[in-house]
């Protein structure tokens, strides 16, 4: 059978496979730092000397604004780490992880796992690259397969190309308006067709990037001439190999979008899904404009950008911050001019990190407009909880920028056509290799670093409150949020645990505590968002033993199922009769997790059965048996 190029990939690195999971190798892992000193920790507590993938790299990207001494402790300890197990360290500076993976190290054909819902922007290069949490990469690092179901592979067939002023942002965004933010659950996108042809590489990783917003596992582009174009102009073409699907490549769905009749779209606030055309917009004011993220902060976006500010002035009631993706694409705009044209316009210009995309930093004023070329605008993210956040491609951004208004970038004239350079300027110094002595590296470690919490083995039979009831497509910053006051904890569970659900019911940590065991009941789309583990970590310290969804987002089902809680899939009916308050009784867990046995659960009010399934494969059986992953592997090894 002719295969699709994701198929290629997966065959080629099967380690295990059964009817319900396929293990797959990992080549590659990258972390990052709000992630990564938790995956560390317990990467320490799994118990080798160095990692055992390929290639490991340590990002210092999401914690940089250090209003305290908790950020730059944790960038030390993830330096020695990193230094004594064996792992690249990427500087705070250097840039975005997603950005500089891309530049410096994905491989077409690689796997890749990270620490980071976004890591399907290596995808863009031809690699499965697959967002997952902290524990999940640790035990990768430590030369364990990474298990997944196998999901149903979407081709997406492109046709013709972009107008001038419609950009690969809007590819995406069309993505987000035909299939949602629970689109691509349980699926791997794959692009092909003509209109491939002409999307660059970082503008295939802008698509792949944000696929995570459609839920999908991975996003990935065939590894074709323009992929070794790129490769080269990195000095990495000795990476490239050709690899793309076979004729006649066989799709569980196929999707066609015609890219000739595609306009420039917009996000509307607080969701990626809520999609309309700019010109719906028209002259709706705007108060601040950001350019950057992992999702547009490429030398293309931005030398897009600057070729359009250049010689103008941004409008006096607007903000316009941008940040570049990496090192390596500020000083390219340094070293041609382009820089000096963007400063020159009344921008500003933010730090090579992710700062405003997750709240560190740059909040916009009250109730204000800010227009972002990011992949999220869930409500308060942005760190002001009325601010109404718009995603845009650069072009719409800058057409914003310049007349205070939403624009059609369209009336802006002539297009500026950026291509990649023949050769990016390489300056790898704030990498720093692993030490080959790395055995030797004492551990620098702040007293905000704190050890992992421990869960036991699992009950039989759990006696649970219903501490919240929540609605559908409930976000891990709904969850856990992030912004510079909650984002320096991230390595003390205890203190991070203060703050779980603080957006949507304040009082959650302290009820939580007093109820001793407790579950939280939600609706579809459970856990969407980030890969953080920490909204998983965080309620499994304050006492919650399960969550009873009508569904999940895949990473952090699995996050649950690593630490121990037990995701149930609830009916929409008892859905319904449920009340924060009441109490449940879940029963028959052992032969449930041992003998596929249908797991019970009664409400203690009526005695009522629900209707309720753990549809669990046996390795996520067998983990939740022994109380979560790190007590499986200690198991097993």
């Amino acid at each position: 059978m002719a295969k699709s190029l994701t198929r290629k990939i997966i065959d080629s690195h099967v380690v295990e496979q059964n009817e319900a999971e396929y293990a797959l190798k990992i080549d590659q892992t990258l972390t990052q730092d709000a992630t990564g000193t938790m995956a560390y920790l317990e990467f320490e507590a799994i118990g080798i000397d160095r990692v055992r993938t390929e290639l490991s790299v340590s990002y210092v990207d999401h914690n940089t604004l250090q209003t305290g001494f908790e950020n730059a402790d944790d960038h030390l300890f993830l330096q020695d780490i990193a230094r004594k197990y064996g792992i690249f360290f990427s500087r705070p500076g250097n840039g975005i992880c997603h950005q500089v993976h891309l530049e410096r190290f994905a491989e077409p054909g690689k796997t890749l796992l990270g620490s980071d819902s976004h890591t399907p922007t290596a995808g863009g290069i031809g690699m499965l690259a697959i967002g997952a949490g902290g524990l999940d990469v640790a035990a990768a690092m430590a030369g364990m397969p990474f298990s997944l179901t196998m999901p149903r592979i979407v081709g997406v067939f492109l046709k013709s190309h972009l107008q001038d002023w419609v950009s690969a942002k809007d590819i995406i965004l069309e993505m987000l308006r035909r299939f949602g933010v629970k689109g691509g659950v349980g699926k791997i996108i794959e692009y092909t067709g003509e209109g491939v042809r002409s999307l660059s590489v970082p503008e295939r990783a802008t698509i792949t990037n944000m696929g995570a917003e459609l839920g999908a596992t991975s996003s990935i582009f065939p590894s074709d001439e323009l992929t070794r174009a790129f490769l080269t102009a990195q000095a990495r073409e000795h990476a490239w190999i050709p690899l793309g699907p076979d004729t006649g490549a066989v799709y569980d769905e196929v999707v066609e979008i015609d890219l000739s009749v595609l306009e420039p779209l917009v996000a509307c606030a607080h969701s990626p899904e809520a999609i309309i055309g700019v010109r719906e917009l028209s002259g709706k004011k705007v108060d601040q404009v950001l350019i950057g993220s992992c999702t547009n902060s490429s030398l293309k976006d931005l030398m897009t950008i600057a070729t359009l500010l250049k010689g103008k002035k941004i409008h006096p009631e607007i903000s316009l911050g941008i940040a570049p993706g990496s090192k390596q694409v500020l000083s390219m705009l340094a070293d041609n001019g382009a820089l000096s044209a963007i400063i020159s316009s009344g921008a500003r210009i933010l730090e090579s990190a992710c700062g405003p995309c997750i709240g560190m930093g740059q909040a916009p004023r009250s109730k204000g407009v800010s227009v972002r070329t990011f992949n999220r605008n869930f409500k308060g993210r942005s760190g002001t909880a009325d601010a109404e956040i718009y995603l845009t491609s650069p072009e719409v951004a800058v057409a914003c920028a310049l007349n205070g208004c939403f624009t059609d970038p369209r009336t802006l004239g002539e297009y500026p056509h950026i291509r990649d350079p023949e050769r990016f300027a390489i300056d790898d110094s704030m990498i720093i290799p692993p030490s080959t002595e790395g055995t030797t590296t004492q551990i620098r470690r702040g007293p905000n670093i704190r050890p992992l919490p421990k869960r036991g083995p699992m009950e039989d039979c759990l006696d649970l409150e219903v501490l919240l009831k929540l609605e559908a497509n409930i976000t891990t910053d709904d969850i856990m949020p992030a912004g510079s006051k909650i984002l320096p904890l991230r390595s003390n569970i205890e203190a991070i645990s203060a703050y779980v659900f603080s957006g949507i019911d304040p009082d959650f940590p302290g009820r939580a505590k007093a109820a001793g065991a407790g579950c939280i009941l939600a609706g579809e789309n459970y856990g969407q968002g980030s890969s953080r583990e920490h909204a998983a970590l965080a309620p499994l310290y304050l006492g919650v033993k399960a969550v009873f969804a009508l569904s999940f987002a895949r990473i952090h089902r699995s996050n649950l199922i690593n630490f121990g809680i037990i995701p149930i899939t609830i009916s929409v009916e008892s859905y319904e009769v449920l009340k924060p308050g009441q109490r449940l009784s879940v029963k028959n867990i052992h032969a449930a997790l041992t003998e596929n046995a249908p797991i019970e659960v009664f409400s203690l009010e009526t005695g009522k059965p629900l209707d309720c399934a753990a549809h669990l494969s046996q390795r996520e059986s067998e983990i939740l048996s022994t109380g979560g992953l790190l007590n499986y592997i200690k198991s097993i090894v």
